[in-house]
Order: structure tokens, then sequence, then C-alpha cells
């Protein structure tokens, strides 16, 4: 039996950016994933990377990923990226959260910036309300933009264990993307690469040993 859940929160508790990132892309014939490769290129220094870890202001990562995005002859305004960053929560997603912190340690591990509100950079009254409610539910949240320190490095899963007073091994991970799983898998970390949500849940119940539904 583990002893903590740990939680990314876009992608997992909440739809995917990349999703809204397609489809900004399709609605101005840009070209599918051109956001999403701008922030894998340089991932440790480009714009994306230093607004995560609030090295640079909105403004400036404006600027900064226009840049990026005109070296590759296109337009796209920082700040319009940042503007499809907040998802939909996942009912499913956020009961198993609900039913795990009853019985579990809970955390999350967001890369995130320092934009709308809270962990969940909602951009509505309504939405920070409804993710203020489910932020409620970890004993621990790790932010990016407030610690320094971004996915994937090491360093991040370990302030989590360390903060929540758990083992790595004692521990189960959830994350969309497979990059920010490995670093956590090498400290001896579960992790669950969420991609169905069913699936992932249905994996993550496998591991807890109780109904999350």
């Amino acid at each position: 039996m583990v002893k903590a859940v740990i939680w990314d929160f876009g992608g997992v508790l909440t739809t995917s950016p990349f999703e809204a990132f397609n489809r900004y892309e399709a609605e101005r014939g840009l070209p599918k994933d051109l956001i999403r490769g701008i922030n894998a290129t340089n991932p440790d220094t480009n714009a994306w990377a230093l607004f995560e870890r609030s090295e640079v202001s909105l403004d400036e990562f404006d600027r900064l990923f226009a840049l990026e995005a005109e070296a590759l002859g296109h337009t796209v305004p920082g700040k319009d990226v940042v503007a499809l960053l907040s998802g939909d929560l996942r009912p499913k997603m956020v009961e198993a959260l609900r039913r795990i912190s009853e019985r579990l340690v809970t955390g999350c591990i967001t890369n995130n910036v320092r934009h709308g509100s809270g962990a969940g950079m909602a951009r509505t009254e309504e939405r920070a309300a409804e993710v203020l409610e489910v932020m409620g539910l970890f004993k621990v949240v790790i932010e990016s933009s407030k610690v320094g320190v971004r996915k994937p490095s090491p360093e991040i899963y370990r302030m989590a264990c360390d903060a929540l007073d758990v083992a790595p091994a004692d521990a189960v991970y959830l994350d969309d993307l497979g990059i920010n799983l490995k670093p956590a898998r090498a400290l001896g970390m579960h992790t669950i690469k969420v991609v169905d949500p069913d699936a992932a849940l249905a994996e993550l119940e496998e591991i807890v040993g109780f109904p999350l539904a």
C-alpha cells in the first residue's frame, strides 16, 4: 500500500492545454503543435522555461515567445499562449482525488506561471473558486513559479516527497507527459501516464486498493 499520491494539475486534473493550443493553431492556420514545439526547443532556457521559473515577467515572456515563433516564420504573441493554459476540471479525477485525500496524503507538483489565479492559473472568478476547492484537497502544492524549479528537474519531486514526509518508493505520481514521469520513476516513485483518464484511474485504483468512483 502506498502512502501518498502526487498529481500534476494541467492535463491530469484538468483537460490538457495542448488541446487548447491545437484549437488556436487551427483557427489561425498555424502548423499543428507549433506552440508545443516551441516550448520543447531549448527546454531549460527558452521563454517558457524562464516564465515557469518566474525569471521573466508576463510582458517579457510575451516578447520572447513572439521572437521564438517569428524565428520559425509565424506570429504568436506569448500572451495568447498564457490565455490558453486554464483547462476544464475533470470530474472523475477530482472525485478520485477527494476519495484518496480521505485515506492517504496528497500532493501536487505543477509547472505554472505567475498569471491567473493560483496553481491552476484560473482566469475567471468562477473558475478560481472551483480550483481553490480542489487545491484544498492537497496537503502540499509545489508550484514551479514559486520554488524556482520546474519539472523534469529531480529536485522538485524530492521537494514534494520531503514536504509530505514520505519516501519516493511510497508515492505514486501522475502526469500527462512522459518526460516528467521519467525522473520521478528514477527516484523510485510509482508513475502513471495520463493519456486516457479512465485508464489512468483504473491503474491508480489498482495501486491504492480502494474504489475511486
